[in-house]
């Protein structure tokens, strides 16, 4: 067999042993050493995959995703993301559907304090899903508003997703967190035009009956500052010291770990059993997503020494689809591995294989990266898998909601997504503006 051959074997093999159930960490360990020992022999496979796992998490940078993840949890207990809602539901207070607005905005300025898309669905379905039934919003686009919106959390920095691309690219980290703020703030106007459209042209889509949303009482100016004071203090800290140079990804991401451990205290919701518990997360998240980012990378470089990634850039650019015609594939490939597979096991699987064919194909890493973590977040709202839908059924705990209802409320915003990604398409530098200063 040819070495490309065994390229497209071991893809074949990866996909066998996923669907067979295999974690999808352990069947790239077992496709990568099968490929590498049929490529040379069982001595290299194992000196490879050795020197991988040193290459992969000796860099200073991967502190970065315990510190995101335990600062985004000790966020969702210490109640930042009521407050943040309920800031946005008194300035929205008189626009019509101004509840689902609120909570586009106050997921996206959550997002940009924790960085994980299920923590945002499943603190906003507790605190919005509820305020919006009661004011006369229908169930399903309640939570079809929350469900869409936590795909922030992905795309506006801080973002995990962000950190995986970074990785697997070579880009820097503090870059591609830069990429994310244009398009974060595109897709948030893009949901709210959304909802205006919905309550304006199908009214009966989103109310079951008039919303009486200026019966909300006034907040004091001190209640204000109590909500906001929190949520403005992470932000500075975080972006703000990212962005104006003075730390680093992962000192920012330590200075807000800090911040929002402060602020749990402060608020008396952290006990020593809760808070060991949230350490204890925060280590299993984090030895999951690096252990997937070592199999990824050993699977990146078999892919490399089968000589598949060049053959495969050669072929769809030299082609009759060109590079455009290779991006709505990928985007298309995306979206349905999306139905079935978690979004960092997708990029992990696909990166290695679509990235040197994308910079064949002229295209700015930092942009392709945008535009793959849009795409691979449209799969938390589309069945089968969803995990946003799931996370919010299963948050909400009520069994006369039918997760189906969930996703026909999300649609919409699917849509918007889709949109979203035709522009960037149309309009790359509002991924590249930013992170190119």
């Amino acid at each position: 067999m040819t070495g490309i051959e065994i390229g497209v074997a071991a893809i074949a093999v990866l996909l066998l042993l996923i669907i067979l159930g295999m974690p999808i960490g352990v069947a790239m360990m077992v496709a990568s050493f099968g490929g590498v020992a049929f490529i040379r022999n069982e001595i290299v496979a194992l000196r490879m995959l050795g020197s991988v796992a040193n290459d992969s998490l000796e860099e200073y940078l991967f502190a970065i995703v315990p510190l995101f993840v335990l600062m985004g949890l000790l966020v969702t207990v210490s109640g930042v993301g009521k407050d943040t809602f309920d800031l946005f539901e008194r300035l929205l207070r008189r626009v019509k559907a101004g509840l689902g607005i609120a909570t586009v905005f106050a997921n996206a300025v959550f997002a940009s304090i924790t960085g994980i898309s299920v923590a945002s669905a499943s603190v906003f379905s507790r605190v919005a899903v509820p305020e919006m039934v009661r004011h006369g919003y229908t169930r399903r686009f309640s939570t079809g508003v929350v469900a869409g919106s936590s795909v922030l959390g992905m795309l506006i920095p801080p973002s995990l997703l962000m950190v995986v691309y970074a990785v697997l690219a070579e880009e820097s980290v503090g870059r591609m967190f830069l990429s994310g703020v244009g398009p974060g703030i595109l897709l948030s106007v893009l949901f709210a035009v959304t909802i205006l459209i919905m309550a304006y042209w199908r009214p009966a889509s989103v109310f079951e009956a008039e919303a009486k949303l200026e019966t909300l009482p006034s907040s004091s100016v001190l209640e204000v500052f109590r909500k906001g004071a929190p949520i403005v203090l992470l932000v500075t800290l975080v972006l703000g010291g990212l962005y104006g140079g003075f730390l680093n990804p992962t000192e920012a991401g330590a200075v807000g770990a800090l911040g929002a451990l402060g602020i749990a205290l402060q608020r008396r919701s952290l006990n020593p059993s809760k808070f060991w518990s949230l350490l204890v997360e925060t280590g299993q998240i984090t030895v999951s997503v690096l252990f997937l980012i070592v199999a990824a990378t050993f699977f990146s470089r078999m892919l490399a020494m089968s000589g598949l990634p060049a053959a495969l850039a050669g072929l769809l650019i030299g082609g009759t689809i060109g590079p455009y015609g290779f991006l709505v594939l990928f985007i298309a490939l995306v979206i349905v591995m999306g139905c079935f597979i978690d979004s960092i096991s997708i990029m992990l699987i696909l990166l290695p294989i679509v990235l040197p064919v994308a910079e064949a194909a002229g295209f700015d890493k930092i942009w392709f990266g945008v535009m793959t973590v849009v795409a691979v977040e449209i799969g938390l709202l589309t069945p089968p898998f969803g995990l946003s839908v799931y996370t919010i059924k299963a948050a909400i705990d009520d069994r006369t909601l039918k997760v189906g209802e969930i996703f026909r409320g999300s649609m919409p915003f699917v849509m918007a997504m889709v949109v979203c990604l035709i522009i960037l398409a149309i309009f790359p530098e509002i991924a590249t503006w930013l992170a190119r200063l």
